[in-house]
C-alpha cells in the first residue's frame, strides 16, 4: 500500500475503550457541526429557486405574486418541509460519520454515510499543507485543512470544516509530526487545541497595484486584443452589426480570467518558518499555504512579452501530491510561489527553494537564464544548425549545471527558465524527432511531478544530449544520498530555514 491510499483501519466508536495493558489510542474528533451547511448550500439555494422562481416571475411581470391558498398551500408546505427534512437529515449524518484521528505518526480520516471512506496519511510524507477559506467558510469563521501526501494526486486528505484557530493548531501539530520535532508537551496538555504559530520571517508582500498591472499586461490582453480585432474585421468584412454580438461572451469569458488573476493572487504574502515556506493569498476565497523543505519538486520562471517591459517575472513549483489537475483552476494558484515579481524578488523565493545554488556567482547565473542568450555565465546552447528549428530562439536554448541544480532555459518571446535540484530529478529521456536526426539534435527530458513546470532542455547537439542525460543521472544518484531527510528537524533540531537579508538579496 503506497502512502496516501485509503487504509483499512477498524471503525469502532470514538470513545470505545482500549484493552487491558495497551497504551491509550488517540481521540477521534468531528469537524465542525456547521460544516454541512457550508459544503451543501447549493442544495438549498436550489430549493429556493424551484419555490420562489414562479412568485419572482408573477412580481415583475406585474401580475403579483400568486400564493397558493387552501389544500393547494397544505400540500405546498407538507412536500416543502419534507425536502427540508430531507436534506437537514443528510447535513446531520454526513456530519456526524466525518471524523478525524490525528496519532503521532499518523492521521486518520473517516466518512461516508452510504459509501464509506478510510483514509490514512503517514505525516512524514506530508508534501505540503493548506488552510483554504471560501466565501462561506469565512462567514462562519470556518476553515478547510487540506494536506498532500506523496502519490495523493488528486486525492489529497481534505477536512471541511473546522474553526479556523483549530484548523491553524492542527496544521501545526502535522508540521511537527512531519519534521520529526515531536509533541508540544503544552499543546498535548491543552488537548491539542493551542493555536500558537511559529516565529516567521515575511519574505515579501504585492501591492494591489502590481496584481492589477500583472493582469493588465497579461497574455490574456493580447489574446483579448487579437479576439476584438477579429470581430472588428469580421464585421467590416460581412456589413452586419450582428457580428457585434460575438463581443458579449468575449467580454464574459475574458472578464472572469483577468477576475480570477486578480482574486488569487490578491494580498499575496510570502514568508518563511522553520516550517517551511509559507504562502498567503486570495480576496473572497483565501489560502494559507505551507510547503516543507525539501518537497518543491521543479521550479520555472516564466515571462511573458508584455511583462518585459515591466521587467515582472512568475515562479511556479511542481509539488509531490499535488497531481496533474494543479495546472489549471483553483489549483493553479497552488503551484504559484510568485504571481509577479521583480528580478530582485525572484531571487529571494529562488534562495528558499535551493539555498545552496551551487555557483559562486548565482545572480549572474539565474540573470543570464531568465534574461540572457548565447554562452553568457557558462550555459551551453544550441549548435548553430539548430537555426533551422529555432531561428529567433537557438541562442537562448540552453543549459547549465551547477553543483546542486540544473538550469535550463528556452523561448524568444515567452522566456522560460526551469530549474531541477540534482536530488529531485525522477528521471531522464532523450527525445529526437526526423528533423532532429537529420541535424544530429536531440532534446532532453527531466521527468517530474505532474504540476506546471515541465523541464527540457531543447536543441542540443545529439552527441551533448547523450553526454548529459549520463553525467545527470550520476548526479542525481549522489545527490539523493545527500538530501535533506524526510523527517528533518529529528536529525537536526536546530534546522535554520530563515535567511539574513543579504541571503535574500543574492541566493
Amino acid at each position: 500500500m503506497t502512502e496516501g491510499e485509503a487504509a483499512p483501519v477498524p471503525d469502532g466508536p470514538p470513545d470505545a475503550p482500549e484493552p487491558a495493558g495497551t497504551a491509550a489510542e488517540p481521540a477521534w474528533n468531528r469537524v465542525h457541526p456547521v460544516s454541512p451547511l457550508v459544503h451543501g448550500w447549493i442544495a438549498l439555494a436550489a430549493v429556493a429557486y424551484f419555490v420562489g422562481r414562479d412568485q419572482a416571475e408573477g412580481w415583475f411581470s406585474g401580475g403579483g405574486m400568486r400564493l397558493p391558498h387552501g389544500e393547494a398551500l397544505f400540500w405546498t408546505l407538507l412536500i416543502l418541509g419534507a425536502v427540508l427534512v430531507l436534506i437537514a437529515g443528510a447535513f446531520f449524518l454526513s456530519w456526524w460519520f466525518t471524523r478525524y484521528q490525528l496519532a503521532s505518526e499518523h492521521i486518520r480520516v473517516h466518512s461516508g454515510v452510504l459509501f464509506r471512506q478510510q483514509r490514512q496519511a503517514r505525516l512524514d510524507r506530508v508534501q505540503a499543507i493548506d488552510i483554504v477559506q471560501p466565501l462561506l467558510a469565512r462567514i462562519f469563521g470556518l476553515a478547510e485543512l487540506r494536506f498532500e501526501v506523496a502519490d495523493a494526486g488528486e486525492s489529497a486528505v481534505r477536512l471541511a470544516y473546522l474553526r479556523l484557530p483549530d484548523a491553524q493548531a492542527l496544521r501545526e501539530r502535522i508540521l511537527r509530526g512531519a519534521s520529526g520535532a515531536g509533541e508540544d508537551p503544552e499543546e498535548a496538555a491543552a488537548g491539542g487545541s493551542a493555536s500558537t504559530v511559529p516565529g516567521e520571517q515575511e519574505v515579501l508582500s504585492l501591492s494591489a497595484g502590481r496584481v492589477i498591472g500583472s493582469a493588465v499586461l497579461s497574455s490574456t490582453t493580447v489574446l483579448l486584443l487579437l479576439a476584438v480585432a477579429a470581430v472588428v474585421i469580421l464585421t467590416k468584412v460581412t456589413g452586419e452589426l450582428g457580428s457585434v454580438a460575438a463581443m458579449v461572451p468575449i467580454i464574459f469569458g475574458f472578464g472572469s480570467a483577468y477576475w480570477g488573476m486578480f482574486s488569487s493572487s490578491f494580498n499575496f504574502r510570502a514568508s518563511v518558518s522553520r516550517d517551511g515556506i509559507r504562502i498567503r493569498s486570495g480576496l473572497l476565497d483565501t489560502r494559507a499555504q505551507t510547503v516543507p523543505p525539501g518537497r518543491i519538486q521543479a521550479v520555472a520562471v516564466r515571462q511573458s512579452p508584455l511583462w518585459r517591459l515591466a521587467g515582472w517575472y512568475s515562479v511556479s513549483v511542481n509539488v509531490a501530491g499535488y497531481g496533474a489537475g494543479s495546472s489549471t483552476g483553483d489549483s493553479a494558484a497552488r503551484t504559484r510561489l510568485l504571481p509577479v515579481g521583480t528580478a530582485e524578488e525572484v531571487f529571494r523565493m529562488l534562495a528558499l527553494v535551493l539555498p545552496d545554488p551551487g555557483t559562486k556567482d548565482p545572480v549572474e547565473v539565474f540573470t543570464a537564464g531568465m534574461n540572457g542568450s548565447g554562452e553568457r555565465a557558462g550555459y551551453t546552447v544550441s549548435p548553430r544548425r539548430a537555426r533551422w528549428l529555432s531561428p529567433l530562439s537557438r541562442r537562448r536554448n540552453g543549459f547549465l549545471v551547477t553543483g546542486s541544480a540544473l538550469l535550463a532555459r528556452r523561448g524568444y518571446f515567452w522566456r522560460s527558465l526551469d530549474v531541477v535540484p540534482h536530488s529531485r530529478t525522477q528521471s531522464l529521456a532523450l527525445e529526437q524527432g526526423p528533423v532532429q536526426r537529420r541535424l544530429r539534435l536531440a532534446s532532453l527530458v527531466l521527468h517530474s511531478t505532474p504540476g506546471p513546470v515541465s523541464p527540457k532542455v531543447v536543441e542540443l547537439d545529439a552527441g551533448t544530449a547523450l553526454a548529459l542525460l549520463d553525467e545527470q543521472a550520476a548526479r542525481a544518484r549522489a545527490a539523493r544520498h545527500r538530501d535533506l531527510p524526510e523527517q528533518w528537524l529529528r536529525h537536526n533540531p536546530n534546522y535554520p530555514l530563515s535567511l539574513s537579508k543579504e541571503e535574500h538579496e543574492h541566493p
